[in-house]
C-alpha cells in the first residue's frame, strides 16, 4: 500500500500568525515536523500542502509541496485536493504544529489502515485538567477497535461516580484522549469531504463526526504518546527544551 504523510500548512493564524515559518532551535517549525514525519516506515513520501508560497518556498528545501486552494474549511479537504491528483492508497493527515511528533504513532496509523476505511489514535486521559477540558477531544471505542463517539465532554458517563470530584471520576475508568492525527484510504477520503457538514460535526465543531455520521469505521490505535503543540508563541520555549532533551 502506497501511503503518503500530509501535513497541512496554513499562514494565517489568529493567535501565532507565520506559525509555519516560525524558529524552533534554528529550525522552521514545519521542517522539525516534516523531518519526525520522514523517519516513519510507512510513509511513501512526506507532503506540505499549503496555499502560501512563502511556506512552499521554505518547505521545497526539505520535501514535496503541493499548492492548493485558499478557501479549504478544514485539513481534511486541504489534504484531499491533493490526493485527488497524486497518485497513492492512503494518505495520513499529520497536524503541522507538533514538531516532536512520533513517527510509530504515524506507523500505527498508518497501519490500522489495513483493517479499516479511516485511523486514528489516542492516549490515556493523565490528569484532571485535560479530563474537564472541552478543548481536548474524548473518544469510546468498541471491542473490535472501531470509534464509537468523539465528544468535548466527558464520555462515558460514569453513572455510579458522577458526584464525585473528577479526580475520582478519572481514576475510575481508562478515559482516552483523542490525538488529532488522521489516516485515510484514499477513496473514502474523496467520498468524505463531498459530503456537507454534518449536525454533530456542527455541534461539537469536530470534523471526525461527519465520518461517524456516514457510516465510515474510523479505527482507533492506543498509544503511549501525548501531543505536544505550538499553538502560541508562549509555547516555543517548552517546546526547544523538550527538544534538547530528546538529542
Amino acid at each position: 500500500m502506497k501511503i503518503l504523510g500530509i501535513i497541512p500548512s496554513r499562514y494565517a493564524s489568529t493567535r501565532f500568525p507565520a506559525k509555519p515559518l516560525h524558529l524552533i532551535a534554528g529550525k522552521p517549525l514545519v521542517q522539525h515536523v516534516v523531518e519526525r514525519c520522514q523517519l516513519a516506515k510507512s510513509l511513501s513520501e512526506v507532503i506540505v500542502a499549503t496555499d502560501d508560497e512563502r511556506i512552499a518556498a521554505v518547505a521545497r528545501k526539505f520535501c514535496r509541496v503541493e499548492m492548493t486552494h485558499e478557501d479549504h474549511p478544514s485539513g481534511s479537504d486541504r489534504i484531499a485536493e491533493v490526493a485527488a491528483r497524486v497518485g497513492c492508497d492512503a494518505v495520513v493527515n499529520i497536524q503541522g504544529d507538533e514538531p516532536l511528533m512520533d513517527p510509530a504513532v504515524i506507523d500505527a496509523v498508518a497501519g490500522a489502515l489495513e483493517r479499516f476505511e479511516m485511523s486514528t489514535a489516542a492516549t490515556p486521559i493523565r490528569s484532571v485538567e485535560e479530563f474537564e477540558s472541552p478543548n481536548v477531544v474524548k473518544v469510546v471505542v468498541g471491542t473490535n477497535g472501531r470509534a464509537l463517539y468523539f465528544s468535548r465532554r466527558m464520555i462515558p458517563y460514569l453513572r455510579d461516580f458522577a458526584a464525585k470530584p473528577s479526580a475520582e471520576q478519572l481514576a475510575a475508568f481508562p478515559f482516552l484522549k483523542h490525538l488529532g492525527i488522521y489516516g485515510f484510504r484514499r477513496q473514502t477520503l474523496l467520498d468524505l469531504v463531498k459530503h456537507p457538514v454534518s449536525p454533530l460535526e456542527h455541534a461539537e465543531k469536530l470534523e471526525q463526526l461527519r465520518a461517524l455520521e456516514h457510516g465510515i469505521a474510523i479505527g482507533v490505535v492506543t498509544v503511549d504518546y501525548d501531543s505536544i503543540g505550538v499553538d502560541v508563541p508562549a509555547d516555543v520555549a517548552r517546546v526547544e527544551l523538550l527538544l534538547r532533551g530528546n538529542r
